[in-house]
């Protein structure tokens, strides 16, 4: 006698931990392929997001270069540091301190411009998606749909940070082959933990956006606009960050409030680990900024997962997915 199977509702079955984990799972491998393989579809993008930021990266070069060039033209007149330089030898000092820290300031630049990427892609493919995917027809089957949404979100930043890294990669490549920058790594996990943190702290930043965006509605266009330039300027991107600390009063306050972007810690312990011998204002070590975005990044990610809860009740409770006033 055949023994007696046992039945399990489908209810049942989506409740177990191993299905859910298997679903969510493939979500964020089904929502990372299309920016991970789509995207390199097409050559143009790779134009664009390449070669057009060496521009205005190269914009910040040349001003940093005249500044050189400048301080140079003091040094070899017999003036070090604003006074008669004391020998021979200490005239070239100062030389080659002038050198290491035009480096510096380029490597800065070039940091930037890679970091850029990542805040481009963080406004406009990740904190807008939600809010184009309502447009578009989409939203309403992944509310509907049996997975985690923040699944949907983890995915989209996976595969956001895949592609986006791609082009990082290529812009810092070819600003170190165009402008000559020399790099120097003394600690690479360090480096690597400080990399992979300020990404996890940005796309996490960038998923409570995409909700925020959402309940905002028609101003979420708007809004990626006004943070692109003021957050340039406020996160030292093409700056050493930690000069704000040194134009008082009103520096401190502007460093304080640009470290809630990941990008400002993690570009200034990226600047300490790959340009140690440059004189350049700083912030904080890279050990304790590193700490920092570890705290944003977990803090980050529970405010993302309490905005999409917001964003659940609000559809289910009032049928809508945005404000009042939208």
């Amino acid at each position: 006698m055949n023994a007696a199977i046992p039945y399990r509702s489908s209810a049942e079955r989506r409740s177990d931990v191993r299905y859910r984990m298997g679903l969510n799972l493939r979500s964020i491998l089904g929502r990372a392929y299309p920016r991970v393989i789509g995207a390199n579809r097409e050559p143009s993008w790779i134009f664009f997001e390449v070669f057009l930021p060496l521009l205005g990266i190269a914009a910040y070069v040349f001003i940093y270069q005249s500044f050189y060039g400048a301080q140079v033209a003091l040094i070899q007149a017999g003036q070090c540091a604003g006074v008669p330089c004391a020998s021979p030898a200490d005239q070239l000092a100062h030389l080659q301190a002038a050198a290491q820290n035009l480096n510096g300031l380029v490597g800065t630049v070039v940091l930037g411009g890679t970091m850029v990427a990542f805040w481009l892609n963080v406004l406009w493919s990740m904190a807008s998606q939600l809010y184009w995917e309502k447009e578009i027809g989409n939203l309403q089957i992944y509310m509907m749909a049996p997975m985690s949404r923040m699944a949907l979100l983890a995915g989209m930043a996976i595969g956001g940070m895949f592609m986006t890294s791609v082009r990082a990669l290529s812009t810092l490549v070819a600003g170190v082959l165009v402008f000559g920058v020399i790099f120097q790594v003394a600690n690479p996990f360090l480096l690597l933990a400080v990399f992979f943190v300020t990404l996890i702290a940005l796309y996490g930043m960038g998923m409570l956006f995409a909700s925020l965006y959402l309940i905002w509605g028609r101003e979420a266009a708007n809004l990626s606009s006004l943070l692109e330039e003021p957050i340039f300027f406020s996160s030292g991107m093409y700056f050493p960050a930690g000069g704000f600390l040194l134009v008082q009063p009103w520096g401190p306050a502007v460093a304080v409030a640009g470290s809630i972007v990941p990008a400002m810690l993690g570009l200034d312990a990226l600047r300490q680990l790959t340009l140690p011998n440059a004189k350049l204002p700083v912030l904080l070590g890279p050990v304790p900024e590193l700490g920092l975005l570890l705290v944003l990044a977990v803090g980050f990610l529970i405010l993302a997962r309490f905005a999409l809860a917001r964003l659940e009740t609000l559809a289910r409770r009032e049928g809508r997915l945005t404000s009042r006033h939208q």
